[in-house]
């Protein structure tokens, strides 16, 4: 008895020219070729394989075809294995796979479904039903890309920013609790910079708060040029944000942070309201032995505060007395600024 698998991939479903892309995997040359004409005929890409080995070696590739033809009885693995090989190890895009298969007993049609077939047909086809299963794959899996794009939509919005599109709060503290537990382990250098808008409530009272957000906007993007691809830049509150810098000490952290405090003082924003001066007042603390995320932010912290107790528009490096359990705020709020 020989059965084949059709195997469709949701993310690869088309070809750059609008195509959709299937793998004929079949031992039998005449049985192959007339599946060639037939899918080729209906639109299809094809690319044919000899075996389910190579079958199963093909959709593991990046740029594998989105559907594919195996034969149940092949050489190496058969069309079963090959089924339960990408139900075990390939979980995205989800593959939908047709059998078909000579036989209509239902137990090889049960044996089929549980090594992870989503549908059958028995030969010989009828080659209009076949191309309306291989339609009605075709639907699944654009349903399943859009539940996956749906998906990440969702967790987009669990962990963005809505208005500057940084890391949110939530996940800035876990960005910055994995670089922490990381530097502990390899005893790598650990910086944060906390960021704070200067006058920012003067500018919303002034220009309002559409020009409030729009300073925020520009904020964002200001500090997205002047720091490294992988530092981690999150809205830590209102108009503060915190600025996760590995395997960075403290003189490396200071002068990223003088750079990006310049980087936003050239950064005027002019609306029709007018134009806006822009400043950022910035508290620097390193990782020291025995600190957690708490003493670390607190520390940071209190460099903001006294940044902006000296004028503003200044960096400040955490001291020692800064790091002092006394400094860290139970519920890790920072502490309220200068306005």
């Amino acid at each position: 008895m020989r059965m084949l698998c059709l195997i469709l991939q949701a993310d690869r479903l088309y070809n750059e020219r609008g195509l959709v892309k299937i793998l004929i995997a079949e031992d039998d040359p005449i049985s192959r070729r007339l599946l060639e004409a037939t899918l080729g005929k209906w639109g299809y890409e094809v690319i044919s394989c000899p075996d389910g080995n190579v079958a199963w070696q093909t959709l593991q590739q990046p740029d594998t075809p989105s559907l594919a033809i195996l034969d149940w009885m092949m050489p190496g693995m058969d069309g079963l294995q090959v089924c339960g090989e990408v139900r075990r190890e390939i979980t995205e895009p989800y593959i939908y796979m047709l059998l078909l298969t000579a036989k209509s007993q239902k137990t090889d049609i049960i044996a089929g479904l549980e090594a992870g077939a989503d549908d059958y047909l028995t030969k010989p086809f009828d080659s209009n039903e076949l191309r309306m299963r291989l339609r009605a794959g075709r639907r699944i899996l654009s349903l399943h890309e859009e539940l996956i794009r749906a998906r990440e939509e969702l967790r987009d919005q669990a962990t963005h920013d809505s208005l500057t599109r940084l890391w949110n709060r939530g996940a800035i503290c876990e960005i910055l609790q994995r670089e922490l537990d990381r530097a502990k382990r390899v005893n790598s250098p650990l910086s944060i910079l906390l960021a704070d808008i200067d006058f920012f409530k003067r500018i919303n009272d002034t220009y309002g708060h559409l020009a409030g957000d729009a300073v925020l906007r520009e904020a964002a993007h200001s500090m997205l040029s002047a720091v490294r691809p992988y530092d981690g830049i999150g809205r830590y509150g209102g108009e503060e944000f915190l600025i996760v810098l590995p395997d960075c000490d403290a003189d490396d952290a200071v002068t990223l942070a003088q750079r990006l405090r310049a980087s936003i003082e050239e950064s005027a924003l002019v609306l029709p309201e007018g134009t806006i001066p822009l400043t950022f007042s910035l508290g620097v603390s390193t990782l020291e032995v025995g600190q957690d995320m708490k003493t670390l932010i607190a520390a940071a912290d209190a460099a903001l505060y006294r940044a902006k107790n000296h004028g503003r528009n200044r960096v400040e490096l955490a001291t020692a007395d800064d790091m002092l359990p006394d400094n860290v705020l139970p519920d890790n709020v920072l502490k309220k600024t200068m306005p």
